[in-house]
């Protein structure tokens, strides 16, 4: 299994908004092949700082999903939403056990 976990920290105090966004999202990566599950969380201590763990069956269908489907999954991103400069980051990991 291969495991993307992505970060972000909102900017500009749109945290219920996007949360809100996440919770009603279109669902489109379910139904790619090799996608397992989507996990968003956020840290107690900073609530505008959001995560997201995709899991999948393995690496190429994670890259094969992100070069052609990505931007269609942020469509419900609300207006106006503005990041903390350079706070986005992921990285890749490799599932070992559960």
């Amino acid at each position: 299994m291969f495991v993307a976990i992505s970060s972000f920290e909102i900017q500009n105090g749109l945290e219920e908004e996007v949360k809100e966004a996440f919770r009603n999202r279109p669902k489109l990566v379910e139904n790619f092949n090799g996608f397992i599950r989507l996990d968003v969380l956020n840290p107690s201590e900073n609530p505008a700082e959001i995560w997201l763990l995709t899991y999948w069956t393995n690496e190429e269908s994670f890259t094969t999903w992100h070069k052609t489907h990505l931007k269609g999954s942020h469509q419900g991103i609300p207006k106006g939403l503005k990041l903390v400069p350079h706070s986005f980051k992921i990285r890749y990991f490799n599932h070992i056990t559960s």
